[in-house]
């Protein structure tokens, strides 16, 4: 019988953390779901470590190998291997209340179906601390982008989705790019249906050194194509402010010349705004560039 959720994980080279999400699995008060695991190219015992878990056979297991493609290539792996009704990420620094399965899976049995694409919950720090804010109380479903640009609500939320939603729109790779923003994904989802509000604790998040999330800046250095596409997409969308997406113009203009592609003019999808944005874009591109300096391309 296949179960209900999928958690997946992408990994690279943190064996030495990723205890810490197997450990709060084993615990999981309800046992309908599967862990898939995406090791994107580590060096590390990460293979042998997963290895010996399913050889205990405490939980369902499933291993997947891949040569490195970044967050965003590890994400397309998983969503193509997916087979459950839902998906959830749960990053290899991180873990899971022990309730956690539980309560999504009944939330979704009671609430759920075709109208929705998936639940919102909540993600805290290690001591209980909740990211940013909690989800507004007065409402039961919304879109991702309505809740971060019409509800204000602030901080990294935990995203179950239907998986039949979530294979479309697979991110593009760039060759010699590590990065594309994984909300492109979750736009294109905005487009078809809302979100379940869950204001419960889902996972339980560490922002290490190594992670993505403090690097941003040598991020943008690094994958300048990746970030002029999911600013593209953004200044594209059928919702959204023009303050919102001139704001994407600006990166979409520092993107562009940080990757010397002197098209984006003829690319992007809208021409007078992002001639508006170029001022800002290039003092942009100049400050990224002299905080990255020592950032090797």
């Amino acid at each position: 019988m296949v179960p209900t959720l999928t958690v997946f994980t992408p990994t690279y080279n943190r064996a030495y953390t990723l205890h810490l999400c197997y450990e709060s699995l084993i615990r999981q008060t309800c046992r309908d779901f599967v862990w898939l695991i995406i090791d994107d190219g580590s060096s590390d015992n990460t293979k042998e470590l997963v290895e010996s878990w399913m050889k205990d056979n405490k939980i369902s297991i499933r291993y997947y190998y891949q040569e490195n493609q970044g967050m965003h290539g590890a994400h397309n792996a998983a969503y193509e291997l997916i087979d459950t009704e839902l998906n959830v990420c749960i990053d290899s620094d991180d873990y899971m209340p022990d309730d956690a399965i539980e309560k999504i899976t009944n939330f979704w049995s009671k609430h759920g179906g075709e109208k929705f694409s998936g639940i919102i919950g909540l993600d805290s720090y290690n001591d209980g601390a909740i990211v940013g804010t909690s989800l507004p109380k007065d409402i039961k479903h919304s879109t991702l982008f309505d809740l971060y640009n019409k509800h204000r609500v602030k901080g990294d939320k935990k995203l179950v989705y239907r998986t039949t939603l979530t294979k479309p729109h697979p991110y593009p790779l760039f060759q010699n790019e590590r990065y594309v923003g994984l909300a492109y994904k979750y736009h294109m989802i905005d487009k078809q249906c809302e979100l379940l509000l869950m204001n419960e604790v889902l996972c339980c998040v560490e922002y290490l050194p190594d992670g993505s999330s403090l690097n941003m800046l040598n991020q943008y250095r690094k994958n300048p194509r990746g970030f002029a596409f999911y600013r593209k997409e953004l200044m594209s969308l059928p919702f959204g402010s023009m303050v919102f997406k001139f704001k994407q113009a600006v990166h979409y203009v520092s993107s562009s010349f940080i990757s010397k592609n002197w098209l984006f003019l003829k690319e992007t999808p809208s021409k007078m705004l992002t001639i508006l944005a170029m001022p800002l874009g290039i003092a942009l591109y100049f400050y990224i560039t002299a905080k990255t300096k020592s950032i090797k391309i």
